[in-house]
């Protein structure tokens, strides 16, 4: 495919249906009709609690569950029409650790190239492990290795025949921060050179510093889906905290004006960006006789809006 002949989407979802029948209970709605569009070259996160239908859609797109209705565009290539091509389109990094214990890193990799039909002349199965640092470790037995090593492992299988985009599920489960950082610089490394990054994690610090773009999903329903930053403002409540040029005895004062005395003997003030701005809460705290000598505004986190938004439903 010619650059000029690309997608504008990496992925494109419509009206995504997935219902699990129950014969003796009530049917259990996995998807419940949702629309996305991934932008191509973006570094998205899918969030949510627990059985919010990540997974589902994940499986639907790798071939893995079939859906119940609704269309799926991967690559520009229609699901139901070109189910290989979508497959070949796809890296996945699944959530549950497997590999075959008796098979090394890199028969673990060639055997995976081979099943996508890449020619060993054209496999980067050196490159790949030096980059994910199991050179030392390419011709051990895959049971001797680390949980981390297995799960970088994961991320090396998923790139072997170099796909266009890949399906990171939360893949820095149990992996230690040092080792962490390394494969977040390895994804944005493949994020700069072209690869569409969709991401699930329950690090929603790793989904805020990382994902240009978000959809949250909750009860198999998409309730937001923007770049980042927009979803930050989203959020009902911000910090603003004051430093005092002189220390004011008067705690019912501060009070009233709905701030506390924080360790540094700092008055601290949570409120409505919505409602009134940080200039609003200045001018209040002047009015009760507070000389305010520098203050800090801190916003919400991607935490503190998901925890909101998922608590509605």
């Amino acid at each position: 495919m010619k650059n000029s002949n690309l997608p504008d989407n990496a992925i494109e979802i419509s009206d995504l249906t997935k219902i699990y029948k129950n014969n003796k209970e009530e049917d259990l709605i996995a998807l419940n009709s949702i629309n996305l569009e991934i932008p191509r070259g973006s570094m998205f996160g899918l969030l949510g609690p627990n059985g919010a239908g990540k997974s589902t859609f994940i499986n639907i797109l790798a071939g893995l569950t079939l859906k119940t209705s609704g269309k799926a565009v991967v690559w520009g290539f229609d699901l139901d029409k070109n189910p290989r091509s979508v497959r070949a389109s796809l890296g996945v990094v699944p959530q549950e650790i497997y590999v075959d214990p008796f098979f090394s890193p890199k028969e673990t990799l060639h055997q995976q190239a081979g099943m996508y039909g890449v020619l060993p002349k054209d496999r980067n199965v050196d490159f790949l492990l030096e980059t994910l640092d199991l050179e030392d470790k390419s011709d051990a037995y895959t049971r001797t290795l680390s949980g981390g090593m297995k799960r970088r492992l994961l991320v090396a299988k998923s790139m072997v025949h170099r796909p266009p985009i890949l399906i990171l599920d939360e893949p820095t489960a149990g992996v230690d921060i040092e080792l962490r950082q390394q494969l977040w610089a390895y994804i944005r490394k493949l994020n700069e050179h072209g690869t569409t990054i969709i991401l699930t994690t329950h690090y929603l610090e790793e989904a805020e510093a990382l994902c240009d773009n978000i959809a949250i999903v909750n009860h198999g329903e998409i309730i937001r889906c923007a770049p980042t930053k927009e979803i930050l403002s989203d959020a009902d409540s911000k910090n603003i905290t004051l430093v005092l040029s002189k220390e004011y005895s008067d705690k019912s004062t501060i009070e009233k004006i709905g701030g506390v005395v924080d360790k540094d003997g700092n008055i601290s003030i949570s409120y409505n960006p919505k409602q009134e701005t940080s200039r609003d809460i200045l001018k209040k705290s002047e009015d009760a006789g507070l000389e305010v000598s520098d203050f800090s505004v801190t916003g919400a986190s991607l935490e503190t809006v998901f925890l909101s938004m998922t608590s509605k439903k």
